[in-house]
């Protein structure tokens, strides 16, 4: 009997950094199913159109994503792996054209954010922000725009017929972004040594450090800190860690530590912690 492809939700269409995520993370062919937005690509895993989801969460550039923390709050998926991808950014136009004919060029904001050191140095020219990096590949190509070069990747330009004007043009060549995969009912990773969690803390000296505590004491390694605001709640933050252990009785005695310190403990995922290849 055929193996039923999985149906991965993406932000984005055909050929951008979320399929090429997506792509790499899983075995096997797959189906993937286009979002133009994240909020989109939730209610596609929510409303089972998709069996998991790939979202971008942060960048080595341009930092973490914090809408998609919002989204992670509001929708309750479980995180049952990450993927770390190197970004690497091109400028892309329609054949013959030079890059004295831009007028304009059009990607998504993250896209935009972590090329800013080569943007910074241009001049008359309009920098617009779209839904995805390959789909303003796509325009450029459907539309036929000769003033308009778009940021993505080498498989948007081969997909679409476009030219390569400019190679590499992010900010730092050591660019990653961390993709979170996300499913709607949790599952048992073996192995598993990290996980994100979220939680809140009283407002008063220390709360917060008492908590940090409980893991050093244990030997938990915390990997990355993010406060949100608590929409309603002035002055009062949802608290977004992810830790690391190499012994996962440790990580448990830290956690029922930690549920007697916060409130509102949320384990988002346990999974296993990516290897980030150059």
């Amino acid at each position: 009997m055929k193996k039923k492809k999985l149906r991965i939700a993406i932000q984005g269409i055909a050929t951008s950094f979320h399929e090429v995520a997506a792509l790499t993370h899983f075995e096997g062919p797959i189906d993937t199913v286009e979002c133009l937005s994240f909020h989109e690509l939730c209610e596609t895993l929510k409303y089972d159109r998709a069996d998991y989801a790939v979202m971008a969460i942060e960048n080595s550039i341009a930092g973490s994503i914090l809408p998609n923390y919002f989204l992670l709050q509001e929708y309750h998926f479980a995180i049952v792996g990450e993927l770390y991808l190197p970004i690497h950014m091109h400028l892309l136009a329609l054949p013959g054209v030079k890059m004295e004919d831009i007028k304009c060029i059009e990607s998504h904001p993250m896209a935009i954010r972590q090329c800013t050191e080569f943007l910074n140095k241009l001049q008359g020219v309009e920098i617009r922000e779209s839904e995805d990096t390959a789909l303003s590949a796509k325009r450029v190509k459907d539309k036929k725009l000769k003033d308009t070069a778009a940021i993505a990747n080498e498989h948007a330009a081969k997909k679409f017929g476009l030219q390569i004007l400019e190679k590499r043009i992010e900010t730092h060549k050591k660019n990653f972004t961390r993709f979170l995969i996300l499913t709607k009912k949790s599952e048992r990773i073996i192995d598993s040594n990290k996980a994100s969690l979220s939680f809140e803390v009283a407002n008063e000296a220390g709360s917060l450090a008492n908590v940090l505590m409980s893991f050093k004491e244990n030997n938990i390694n915390l990997t990355k800190i993010q406060s949100i605001p608590i929409i309603g709640k002035p002055r009062e933050y949802s608290i977004h860690i992810d830790v690391e252990w190499k012994k996962k009785k440790n990580y448990d005695v830290a956690l029922n530590l930690v549920l007697r310190q916060t409130r509102n403990l949320n384990v988002l995922g346990e999974y296993k912690k990516a290897e980030i290849k150059s």
